[in-house]
């Protein structure tokens, strides 16, 4: 495999001309004659938030590689999640349907993999199928030729895969060792005679962020401007007072923020404390060194600093965007690492690429880190596609979502979507064509509770303007004006000269119940 890294190795500077942000404007044509069936690379992180890519918002990192994909296509910047946690996420794009139809509705769930899915269907019309990275879905991956995978979470340092049923240690990095694994089944693994379609599913940069050796001194003297929503007091919105995923309260000094002193003097709660030590032990004699040589500096200097209050909130934010942000630096080189490959051996004009996560994710935003809401910095994904031989560039302000994914792909491959599928496929938009969802709004429920975040059950509706949202098990609404508040602080549920939109919303709600066979949720 060395030979074949050799050869789609590049310098990252030679990347640099996809860092700009696109312009808003968006140009039609029609995609030339595809030349037999369309490859799908499917590139998908966990926990990546669409104000950490370049292409989107370039304040706090330059990712030149992830940008490649959107100058040379698109960029969604309203694309939605189903269920904005990791597993039910899975299965809505693995289906097309939300998660009470695909059965897997919170991570304590099981994914019934005899069930239809996309790969299956492109399985059945000749592709060759693989997902090689992070699953989180409990079962056994089915409707693939090859599958190695993460177990569980997966650990960001010498992970165990499952390699088509056999477990596998792998020495090194998991985003490093992912990439590996995918290029060569594609150089090797796979019949070349048949076209593809890879899920290519990273780890990072899910909690608890933890760079590659290569990465520990990037961003040291960086500080990142804190949110000016950091503080917010959650004044009308009764659920998000409650929750437990603050980065002044919950975020764990220990396992979030690598404190794991040798004298063990700094403590956090114990179980986390243990997990954090556990992740350490897993490094090998080198990866520890260069562990040390980084944080045992960092834990001395917090020791001394004695930090309270506000000034450890600080402290804590800037730790935390330092090891997010680095562990972002190796998934973009690593996705450059993908493309460069493609390019070198043709595949780029035959090969529609895609670059999402699988939610949103807060980076200070409200106070918090992690997912769950419905609110926009976790409801909200990046999505980044390009189809060879389009001419359509830019910004697509349509709003999208994960269950369209798997219509898209299908469609792509000239596969009939089946009428099960809730999703619509976007493949009309990446054409330069008119586009007609099935829906008028999107539909989102969120159904883990309690959990260790406390984020109560939720669902609602969200159009290009309002957002309308249930905590049923409480009967408490919320309601935001999207125009007039892009924070999400007011919630203007009840207030005179609302009644109208209201109403409107409410409707659209108990209608995309209906469509989607929810009908047990519509508020009476």
């Amino acid at each position: 495999m060395n030979n074949l890294f050799d050869k789609t190795k590049k310098i990252l500077s030679a990347s640099m001309a996809g860092m700009a942000v696109l312009p808003m404007v968006t140009a039609c044509g029609n995609v030339q004659e595809q030349k037999g069936p369309m490859n799908v690379l499917f590139i998908m992180c966990d926990d990546h938030s669409y104000q950490t890519i370049s292409a989107y918002d370039s304040t706090f990192i330059k990712t030149p590689n992830i940008d490649r994909i959107a100058a040379d296509g698109v960029k969604f910047t309203n694309s939605f999640v189903a269920n904005s946690i990791s597993g039910p996420s899975r299965a809505c794009m693995l289906t097309g349907k939300h998660s009470h139809a695909n059965g897997f509705t919170d991570n304590s769930s099981s994914f019934d993999g005899s069930q239809q899915t996309f790969p299956k269907l492109l399985q059945q019309q000749g592709y060759e199928t693989a997902v090689i990275g992070k699953w989180h879905l409990t079962s056994e991956p089915t409707g693939f030729n090859h599958w190695d995978v993460l177990i569980g979470q997966g650990d960001y340092y010498n992970p165990t895969f499952i390699c088509n049923g056999e477990k596998v240690q792998r020495e090194g990095y998991a985003t490093n060792v992912t990439t590996d694994l995918a290029l060569e089944w594609l150089e090797n693994g796979r019949d070349a005679s048949k076209p593809f379609c890879l899920l290519l599913h990273h780890k990072a940069p899910h909690r608890t962020w933890m760079p590659d050796t290569c990465d520990l001194e990037l961003f040291a003297d960086s500080n990142f401007p804190m949110p000016e929503t950091f503080y917010d007091d959650y004044s009308t919105r009764e659920a998000a007072k409650v929750q437990r995923m603050s980065i002044s309260k919950d975020m764990d000094i220990v396992y979030d923020l690598k404190m794991a002193d040798k004298d063990s003097t700094i403590h956090s709660r114990s179980d986390l404390e243990a997990w954090g030590r556990r992740m350490y032990n897993n490094m090998n004699p080198d990866q520890k060194r260069a562990w040390d040589a980084h944080y045992d500096v960092v834990i001395e200097k917090f020791k001394a600093a004695g930090l309270k209050g506000k000034e450890l909130d600080a402290w804590k934010y800037q730790q935390y965007m330092r090891d997010y942000l680095r562990v972002i630096t190796s998934v973009d080189r690593n996705v450059g690492r993908v493309l460069d490959y493609l390019e070198e051996e043709g595949l780029m004009d035959n090969t529609l690429i895609v670059y999402t996560s699988d939610q949103g994710f807060y980076m200070g935003e409200h106070g918090w880190f992690d997912k769950r809401w419905m609110y926009e910095e976790s409801f909200r994904t990046p999505l980044l596609v390009r189809l060879p031989g389009s001419e359509v560039r830019g910004e697509l302000k349509n709003m999208v979502q994960n269950i369209d994914y798997a219509p898209t792909f299908l469609e792509l491959a000239g596969v009939e979507v089946p009428s099960d599928i809730h999703g619509c496929s976007f493949l009309p938009l990446l054409k330069g064509e008119e586009w007609k969802p099935n829906r008028d709004g999107v539909y989102y429920h969120y159904y883990e509770y309690p959990d260790e975040h406390a984020v109560k059950r939720h669902l609602g509706v969200r159009t290009e303007t309002h957002k309308l949202i249930h905590f049923y098990e409480d009967n408490v609404w919320e309601l935001f004006d999207l125009r007039a508040d892009k924070h999400e602080l007011n919630n203007i549920y009840g207030k005179p000269g609302t009644e109208e939109i209201t109403a409107v919303l409410k409707e659209k709600l108990v209608n995309l119940q209906k469509q989607y066979n929810e009908e047990e949720f519509i508020a009476q």
